[in-house]
């Protein structure tokens, strides 16, 4: 399977109160699990950088990747960016 990483970031209307984020959360994990049964997720982690959500998912399915990139910005109202990752000990084998 292909390691993807999706940023993402909020908009600034995304949610008003910080705990209705745990409900959205929920509601577009459920949303990606229904519509996308080839994404694999591994992790999620929040930042204090550039990033609000780094999520980690495995795949081999690019379009089921996109289309939960696409899940994401429009029910959690966020832009995405996705990377795909290559472990650095392949990407080491492969030069």
């Amino acid at each position: 399977m292909q390691t993807f990483i999706i940023l993402s970031n909020f908009a600034p209307d995304a949610f008003k109160d910080p705990k209705a984020f745990k409900q959205l959360s929920l509601t577009v994990s459920e949303k990606i699990k229904n519509e996308c049964p080839g994404v694999v997720w591994k992790n999620s982690y929040t930042t204090l950088g550039r990033f609000d959500v780094i999520n980690i998912v495995e795949s081999d399915d690019t379009n089921q990747v996109e289309k939960a990139a696409m899940l994401i910005r429009s029910y959690a109202n966020s832009t995405t960016e996705t990377l795909i990752a290559t472990p650095w000990k392949d990407f080491l084998d492969s030069l």
